[in-house]
């Protein structure tokens, strides 16, 4: 019979705000889990394929002993999205040039084939939610004269753990001093649905897998072997497994008293604990006692990281021809505040971190120091011997973020083009339509603000707490601004027909300081352009001083454009039309044009083109019909029958 305490469960109607099972999941994750009745929290960590294999493999791995061969195995999780184009760049990067014994281009290759199409693959994979990425990388990887069988061993062994067929490829690397693999999985099983890997498996299983198979290959280790090993690590300025042993040995307060058994293990620890000491992260007390700094282990793996990025940046130098001593090296960290920005010329670029697509740069400074900078997921393509400047991303909150909260306190926390522009007549729809932009992208990023399905946006009251909770994660993915001041190397500037970074350089009103190094190589530089610039009539010298014509820089820009107008009119036989104030641009959008360091836009209309200013976005337009009005720098442009207000300038 019914009772007081009975009650009706209500499951919300369709298309409430807090209809999601996902909104609910995520607070209680933020509340701390939800316990079961055996007192354990449910954390999703046993979800997927491979779950009891992974468990059993992780357990026997940890117990294999000394004389196991190791192994290190990376796996990440790539969400996809779009047209897959992130998924390209980085498979083209793994097939990259120099990447094998011969440095050739690397091989990709599959299960059954030793020259897979990678184009194929992806195709396979468009409409896949998620991509498996693995890098495979035996401790005794040099001892392998090809990785292929290894690889293709440990693959088919998921298979079976896994208990599906999976689709794969993979490229060997040999360009480092541990020869790797790299894997691409698709994220679908053999029925095309998602395939979901439990953690376990990915964290241990395949790496307890990988360890077999190396194990069987080589055998296991000799005594000589541990002990090299062991006695390299002593004196190594990184976390190593000594430090792991330390830190599980000491007590709360990081204090501990070397005691074992072990005569060998005894002297290990010694003499790790005197090389801690002279770095100043360990200090011996009475009675043997020893303790530990707190800050150990990040500052050793800071100590690692850093000895890596001066190994690359010596190399790069290097292959470069640079000659710079040691005390003018320098790491750019853009995430100190005081970080100032650095100009210089490209040296080198590369993977700080294969595994997640991180990139690094090579900076030759007009500072008189080489910089290393990571430029984190930035995917850009720069030619060696590009001038640059580099800049800290800020993470501040923008006026857009300002005014759509302004309009959205306004309306009901709804903002939209229309809504806009009925609370500012004066905004233009082109306007307007950035803001959208910027929302569709905090939507991507952080998953707010919500669209509704007619367009609007749902706007929070913690908006701008949002946005800059998005620029913040934006500014992990891309710490630095990366402006081209000259895509010509300096060696062509000093007598290029043309407006180059140098005449910036010499007409500025606070020119930009030069010192040793490359800075005394643009100055040499600057010198020969005042002596091009007098001969052909654009200044004049008097008494070891140099006058520029006022109108210098707009005539060599014209000069360079005139002679790009005429070369694409003798390559397509059309004619040029400058475009006027509020005369329309019309037409299809063919290409990007460089002209000296700014890009233009070409487009063709009928038997004219014409060349406009351009930005990144129009590229998602090419060959389509765009229309748009000059006002003054801008354009507001119309793609086919969409409007999208693309503010180029």
């Amino acid at each position: 019979m019914p009772g007081d305490d009975d009650f009706e469960l209500w499951l919300g109607r369709i298309g409430a705000k807090d209809r999601s099972v996902g909104q609910t999941l995520a607070r209680a994750r933020r509340a701390g889990g939800v316990a079961s009745a055996s007192g354990r929290r449910f954390t999703g960590a046993a979800i997927g394929r491979g779950a009891g294999v992974g468990r059993v493999l992780g357990v026997s791995q940890r117990m294999s002993g000394l004389r196991a061969r190791r192994a290190v195995v990376k796996a990440r999780i790539v969400k996809l999205g779009g047209k897959g184009m992130a998924a390209a760049a980085h498979l083209r990067y793994l097939q990259r040039d120099g990447t094998t014994r011969e440095g050739e281009r690397g091989a990709l290759y599959g299960a059954d084939v030793d020259r897979a199409d990678g184009k194929a693959f992806l195709e396979r994979g468009q409409g896949d939610r998620h991509q498996f990425r693995f890098i495979v990388a035996p401790e005794d990887g040099a001892e392998y004269e090809d990785l292929k069988p290894l690889v293709r061993r440990l693959m088919s062994q998921a298979e079976k753990d896994l208990g599906t067929r999976l689709d794969w490829v993979a490229v060997d690397h040999f360009n480092t001093g541990h020869p790797h693999s790299h894997v691409m999985l698709r994220g679908v099983d053999e029925k095309a649905k998602d395939l979901v890997i439990t953690r376990d498996y990915l964290t241990q299983g395949l790496r307890s897998r990988a360890e077999e198979l190396v194990s069987l290959d080589l055998g296991p280790r000799s005594t000589q072997e541990i002990m090299a090993a062991q006695d390299r690590e002593i004196g190594q300025e990184r976390f190593t497994g000594i430090d792991r042993r330390l830190l599980r040995e000491a007590n709360g307060d990081r204090q501990l008293m070397v005691r074992t058994n072990d005569p060998r293990e005894h002297a290990l620890r010694v003499g790790r604990l005197r090389t801690l000491e002279r770095l100043g992260l360990a200090s011996e007390g009475k009675a043997g006692q020893w303790t530990l700094d707190p800050e150990l282990e990040p500052t050793l793996r800071r100590m690692g990281q850093r000895g890596d990025i001066i190994r690359t940046l010596n190399h790069a130098l290097r292959e470069a021809g640079i000659a710079r001593p040691p005390q003018d090296h320098a790491l750019f960290d853009s995430r100190d505040p005081a970080a100032i920005p650095i100009i210089g010329r490209l040296v080198a670029t590369g993977l700080s971190d294969e595994h997640r697509d991180r990139r690094y740069m090579i900076i030759d400074g007009i500072d008189g120091r080489s910089h290393y900078a990571d430029i984190g997921e930035d995917q850009s393509v720069y030619a060696k011997g590009t001038i640059l400047r580099l800049s800290p991303r800020p993470a501040d909150i923008r006026t857009v973020d300002r005014t759509v909260a302004a309009i959205a306190s306004e309306y009901d926390g709804k903002y939209s083009v229309d809504i806009h522009l009925r609370h500012d007549p004066a905004m233009s729809e082109g306007g307007a339509q950035a803001h959208v932009r910027r929302l569709e992208a905090m939507r991507r990023s952080i998953g707010r603000p919500e669209r509704l399905a007619d367009g609007t946006w749902q706007v929070g009251p913690d908006h701008l707490a949002d946005a800059l909770a998005h620029e913040q994660r934006q500014g992990l993915k891309t710490p630095v601004i990366i402006e081209t001041l000259s895509h010509r190397s300096l060696e062509q500037l000093p007598a290029h027909d043309g407006e180059t970074w140098l005449d910036r350089q010499l007409t500025a009103a606070t020119p930009e300081p030069l010192q040793r190094g490359f800075g005394a190589e643009v100055r040499a530089a600057l010198q020969q352009r005042r002596q091009w610039l007098v001969e052909q009539q654009l200044a004049e010298g008097e008494e070891g001083a140099t006058r520029y014509r006022r109108n210098m820089l707009q005539l060599l820009q014209r000069r360079e454009l005139d002679r790009v107008i005429a070369s694409i009119e003798q390559d397509t036989g059309l004619a040029h039309r400058q475009p006027h104030g509020d005369t329309p641009v019309e037409g299809l959008y063919r290409r990007a044009v460089q002209v000296g360091d700014k890009r233009y836009a070409l487009i063709e209309h009928a038997q004219e083109f014409s060349l406009v200013p351009w930005r990144p976005v129009l590229e998602r337009a090419i060959g389509k019909s765009v229309s748009g009005v000059m006002r003054g720098e801008g354009i507001s442009w119309t793609i086919g029958t969409r409007t999208r207000g693309l503010g180029i300038s």
